[in-house]
Formats: C-alpha cells, sequence, structure tokens
C-alpha cells in the first residue's frame, strides 16, 4: 500500500472507529428506550407511535436537496487541498438553505395534519403528528453539522453530539411516558432529543469554523456555492429520497394491509438491524471522504483503495450477520419477551441483505460517489425503488408482512447486482474474489460449533440455571428475567466469533502484509490500537505456524 493510500487508511480507520464507537453507544442508549417504551406501550400503541412519525420523517427527506453529501464530499476535498476559507463558507450557505427548507417543511406537517393522519386511516394520530413536527427542522440543521464533521475528519465531535441525541430521546420518552403521556409523551422526547443534537452539535461546528484561516483566492457567492453543491448532490439528493422513503412506504403498506400489531413487531425487528448499520453506517460515512481525497489523485488508486475497503467490510459485517441470523429468536425473548412473537422470523429474513455486502452493498455508492459519479447511484437506487414500489403491496397483500421482506430483499439484489455489473463494466472494479469466498465459507463453517454449544446449553444447562432462579429467594423480576437466553447468546456469540476469527487466519483470508499494515493504520488512534493489538497478535501467529 502506497504512503498516500495508508494516511487515507489511517483517516478512514479513526474515522469509522470514532463514529462506530460513537453510534454503538448511541444504539444502546436508544435501544434501552426502545425496549422500554415498547414494552409500557405494547405492541399496539407502539404501532401507532411509529406509523405517527411517518409523515414527518418523509417531509424531513426534502429538507436535504442533496446538501448533506455535498458538504461531506467537498469539505474533504478542499481540506485535501486546503482550501478551507471556502470550506467555512460552503457550511454556512448550507445551513441557511436548510433552515429555510426546514421551516417551510415543519409548517406544512403543522398545518395538514388532520389530513395525512386521515391518509393512513387514523385521525387519532394528528395530535401525535404535529408534535413530531418541530423534529423536521432540528433534524435539518443537525445533520448538515454532521455531515461537516465528517468531511473536516472531526468525527469524534459527531459521536459526542448524536450520544446526547440519543440520551435525551431515551431519557425524555421513558420519562413522559411512565407519567402517562403514552404515544404524545414518546413522541416529545423525539421530537427534543432533535432539538438537543441541533443545540448542541451548531455551536461546536462554528467553533472548528473559526480555526480555519481565510486563505481564499476569490471570493464565492451564496448562488456559486450552493449551485456547486447541488450540481454534484442533486442525484444523490434523488437517490437518498428513493432509499429512505423505502421504509416509510412500507410502514405505509403495513399500515394498509395489516394490523397495529403486526407493525409493532415489523418494526421491532427492523430495530435489531440497527446493531448492523450501527457498523455499517460509520464505514460507509468515512469511506466516501476517502474516495473523494482520492478524486483529484488516479482511478487506479481508487480502484486498489476500493478492494481493499471491500474485501475487509464484508469480513466485518458476515459474521455480525450471521449470528444475528443465528440468535434472532434469543434477541427478540430477551428484549421485547413473548408478545413480539413474529418479530424473531421477521429479524432474521431482513438481516440476510446484508450478506450482498461482498458484492459492494455498502461500498460501491461510497465509490461512485466519492469520485463524483452520482448519477450511477441514482440509477440504482431508482432501480431498487421501483421493483421494490411495484412488489411492496402485491406480495403484502398475500403473504403480510414476510411478503413485504421478500418484496425488500428482492429489490435490493436487483440494485446490487446492476451497480457490480457497472462498476467491473465500466470502472474495471476488481472484488478479491478468492478473499471473499473464504470469508463467506468461514463465516458459515463457525456456525457450526456454535449451534452444538447452544444446543448443549439449552439441554444440560438452561434447565438447571432455570431451576436454581426459581428455588432460590430472588426478587420475582429477577427469575422472569431471560437470563438463560442471555446466557446463550453471550457464550455462543464468543465460541462463534473466536471460531470466525482463527479460520480467516488459518485459511489465509488475511496476509502478513495486510496485517502489518493494519499496524500501522491503527497507530493513529491509541483506543483503537489498544483493541486492535491482541486481535492482530493473535492473527499473525495463527499465519506464522500455518507457514
Amino acid at each position: 500500500m502506497t504512503t498516500e493510500l495508508e494516511k487515507i487508511a489511517e483517516d478512514s480507520a479513526r474515522g469509522s472507529f470514532f463514529l462506530i464507537s460513537g453510534t454503538a453507544l448511541a444504539t444502546v442508549i436508544m435501544a434501552i428506550g426502545t425496549i422500554i417504551v415498547g414494552r409500557l406501550l405494547g405492541s399496539e400503541l407502539y404501532g401507532q407511535y411509529v406509523l405517527a412519525l411517518n409523515i414527518p420523517s418523509l417531509l424531513g427527506l426534502f429538507t436535504d436537496l442533496g446538501i448533506n453529501l455535498g458538504v461531506t464530499k467537498f469539505a474533504a476535498t478542499l481540506n485535501a487541498q486546503g482550501q478551507t476559507a471556502r470550506i467555512v463558507k460552503i457550511i454556512k450557505y448550507s445551513l441557511i438553505l436548510r433552515a429555510v427548507v426546514g421551516t417551510a417543511l415543519f409548517a406544512v406537517n403543522f398545518v395538514f395534519a388532520d389530513w395525512f393522519a386521515a391518509i393512513l386511516n387514523r385521525p387519532e394520530l394528528a395530535f401525535y403528528m404535529r408534535i413530531a413536527s418541530f423534529s423536521i427542522l432540528f433534524q435539518a440543521l443537525y445533520a448538515t453539522a454532521a455531515s461537516a464533521f465528517v468531511g473536516l475528519d472531526k468525527t469524534e465531535y459527531q459521536a459526542i453530539t448524536t450520544n446526547i441525541q440519543a440520551t435525551a430521546k431515551t431519557a425524555l420518552s421513558i420519562a413522559l411516558v411512565v407519567l402517562g403521556l403514552g404515544v404524545a409523551g414518546a413522541t416529545l422526547g423525539y421530537t427534543a432529543s432533535n432539538l438537543a443534537a441541533a443545540a448542541t452539535g451548531i455551536p461546536i461546528l462554528f467553533l472548528i469554523l473559526r480555526r480555519k484561516h481565510n486563505n481564499a483566492t476569490r471570493t464565492y457567492s451564496f448562488t456559486e456555492e450552493i449551485k456547486e453543491l447541488m450540481r454534484y448532490g442533486a442525484p444523490l439528493y434523488i437517490a437518498l429520497l428513493f432509499v429512505s422513503f423505502i421504509p416509510i412506504y412500507q410502514n405505509f403498506v403495513l399500515g394498509l394491509y395489516t394490523t397495529d400489531a403486526y407493525v409493532g413487531n415489523y418494526k421491532a425487528a427492523v430495530n435489531f438491524s440497527t446493531l448492523l448499520t450501527t457498523l455499517s453506517i460509520p464505514i460507509t460515512t468515512a469511506l466516501l471522504p476517502a474516495f473523494a481525497k482520492l478524486d483529484s489523485g488516479t482511478k487506479d488508486k481508487a480502484k486498489t483503495f476500493f478492494k481493499l475497503a471491500n474485501k475487509y467490510t464484508t469480513a466485518l459485517i458476515i459474521p455480525m450477520t450471521v449470528l444475528m441470523i443465528l440468535l434472532s429468536n434469543e434477541i427478540v425473548q430477551i428484549v421485547y419477551g413473548p408478545t413480539f412473537q413474529y418479530a424473531p422470523a421477521y429479524l432474521a429474513i431482513h438481516s440476510t441483505v446484508y450478506l450482498l455486502v461482498g458484492i459492494g452493498y455498502l461500498t460501491l455508492a461510497c465509490f461512485y460517489n466519492g469520485l463524483g459519479e452520482t448519477k450511477i447511484t441514482l440509477g440504482i437506487n431508482a432501480t431498487t425503488f421501483t421493483i421494490l414500489l411495484i412488489l411492496s403491496p402485491i406480495l403484502t397483500m398475500t403473504h403480510g408482512v414476510v411478503g413485504l421482506l421478500i418484496a425488500f430483499l428482492t429489490a435490493h439484489i436487483a440494485g446490487n447486482i446492476i451497480g457490480a455489473y457497472i462498476a467491473r463494466k465500466r470502472f474495471k472494479l476488481e472484488f478479491d474474489a478468492k478473499a471473499l469466498l473464504k470469508i463467506y465459507l468461514v463465516a458459515a463453517t463457525s456456525s457450526a460449533p456454535a449451534l452444538l454449544l447452544f444446543t448443549a446449553i439449552k439441554t444440560y444447562i438452561n434447565p438447571q440455571l432455570t431451576s436454581l432462579m426459581n428455588t432460590t429467594s430472588l426478587p420475582d423480576t429477577i427469575k422472569t428475567a431471560p437470563i438463560p437466553e442471555l446466557f446463550n447468546v453471550i457464550i455462543c456469540s464468543l465460541a462463534y466469533l473466536f471460531t470466525y476469527i482463527t479460520l480467516i487466519a488459518a485459511t489465509k483470508a488475511v496476509t502478513e502484509a495486510e496485517l502489518q499494515t493494519a499496524n500501522r493504520v491503527t497507530k493513529r488512534t491509541p483506543i483503537l490500537k489498544t483493541i486492535a493489538k491482541p486481535i492482530i497478535g493473535y492473527l499473525q501467529k495463527i499465519l506464522h505456524a500455518r507457514r
């Protein structure tokens, strides 16, 4: 790996680490809130809460205008070129534009809430929709600040503000629901959390921008900068609308053809997929500025970086996906209990979309967007959305939530195959097929000892553990807690991951040179180095033993 690529890999590793750690903590905090709120409300009221946020979330999509990804891309490119003064103007102009659009859409949602609720055949949701109206503006402002943090390689600040948002949502939602406000309390907590994120993220961003020296050779007007951003971002904005509209459209279809209880089960399952997005979104977020920095270099460097990024993204995501599928029943039982009886099957089916990661499910869009080929991203997303738009109502009417999930998977498989074909045909991108095949085989093989251990624990250990809990003088809350299921998940996950890591080295899916590069890349971030060092050391020992 060249010095330039290694430096970019260091930045990506550092950025991904802060984004993953920050997102992971925020996800845990929000998961706690979601679990408690879900239990307090029950599946039916929780379904109402989900549907009440549907229209405000949809309108919130229209505040972006392609600005966010443009801010990330240009901030990264201009920062690498030393044009710091222009970065300041781009970010300020972007915040102004999003504030204006966000205010307009807030007014639309607030005024027409009764009409929107009537469309969903649930007029009682209008009040909750009005509460959620305010989140449209707050979320728009914070999203731009978060995009700027990524482009400026200040991902630690995004992690901080994301956790402030998660903490506010969890604490307020639980408190207000406990006080008897029900769905209204949960909606107020959601809205207040977006306000908290914007109120902390924007001041921090302006403190960072104050340190940028004015070295501009010319002055760019508001119109010029916004045109430049939108020229890049418009295709991505339309593509983002397709992607972001998918869950909203799915909720709408479910609302028409299923009951609130099925909506609640589906949403509970999708909530657990955030455990995978906790890893995937930070990686893809950090990869966009990485490819943007390579935009000024040769495309050969971008292709080399893509091959490595795709391989290691696959190596990280695939085992987590397999674990999610294997333990879906236990995970749902621990968190939601027996009320959400359909959620485990929905979770297992929904998680399979991440098995596409080897053919670029998470990395292809970063490659195209970083190099400015945003029209390709638009075409792929339009194809995915069109297939889903057609299949979702048809399959949901006949097969319920399972039909909706089948439509979702079919659409994403088709879109990803098209994206991979274009990458190979037009850009001559190469996938490390041999290493990727090893990763998939190792991930599948590693499930065998985990399943054997899981069966043994359920047969011999869980009954004794349950008996011990029932015969001792423990509080009823502890006796009824899903401790056996939690024990199963922890032990089997550790066994699976140990087997996976061992076989990854034993099959030489990773090389000694790659591990040495990983050592150098992680040195810049002490915490990341501390975490990675024992794993890399263990992998190196196995590789040496295989010589």
